[in-house]
């Protein structure tokens, strides 16, 4: 017997995002993820199981093997960089944006700026992209205190509703990117196992469709 497809889920906003569209194709675990300490777990789909770790984390997975496809925002993906991963499918789940964000009436210099951020490589492609020469710092949370304790000139960070930067008197600045979660695919595994991940694929983009389709029909009505 095979060994299970293997699907590699992020933790957070994105699993419970996540966990209906895989229902919609087929796959449900066989207890409750949100009740449960487990981190791997069997689903009522004989051959595919689930392991939930880390957003940052998931891309390595697919990369190395460990699981043949994955669920990460596109926020990871960009930073990990794309060796060994194929991206089939845009789930259009927990979408926000990748800007730069600063200090309200604080302008910051043209030639050279500081930046705070966790997507160290990201930060460091855009400001050359821009001529801007940076010194990026790596911060691992609360993006918004650098620049009021003077860490930093800016910060590149993950925007939603922008409520936080509100309440720290911080504004978004520039867009570095759009971001959506993404269907990543193992390389080798979508070569020898294709004939298992092909329909896999197609039921999880049929499902997106349809969600699609009725939230349309919602805006309509």
């Amino acid at each position: 017997m095979s060994t299970p497809l293997t699907i590699a889920l992020s933790k957070g906003r994105i699993l419970e995002e996540t966990l209906p569209l895989l229902a919609s194709a087929g796959i449900e675990p066989v207890e409750d993820i949100s009740r449960s300490r487990k981190l791997l777990f069997e689903t009522h789909h004989p051959d595919v199981r689930l392991v939930v770790i880390r957003a940052t984390d998931v891309p390595t997975y697919v990369q190395l093997g460990a699981a043949d496809l994955g669920v990460a925002g596109r926020d990871v993906l960009m930073e990990h960089g794309g060796d060994g991963l194929y991206e089939p499918l845009d789930l259009d789940i927990a979408r926000c944006r990748l800007m730069t964000a600063g200090v309200v009436g604080n302008t910051p210099s043209r030639a050279r700026r500081r930046v705070a951020t966790k997507f160290v490589n990201v930060a460091r492609r855009y400001y050359a992209s821009q001529g801007i020469q940076a010194e990026v710092i790596k911060l691992y949370g609360a993006m918004e205190l650098a620049p009021l304790m003077n860490l930093a000139d800016e910060i590149v960070d993950i925007v939603d509703t922008g409520n936080t930067l509100r309440a720290n008197g911080m504004a978004p600045r520039e867009l570095i990117a759009d971001i959506s979660t993404r269907l990543v695919v193992n390389k080798a595994s979508m070569t020898m196992q294709h004939e298992r991940l092909k329909p896999l694929i197609d039921r999880l983009r049929d499902a997106v469709q349809a969600r699609s389709e009725a939230r349309l029909q919602e805006v309509e009505s």
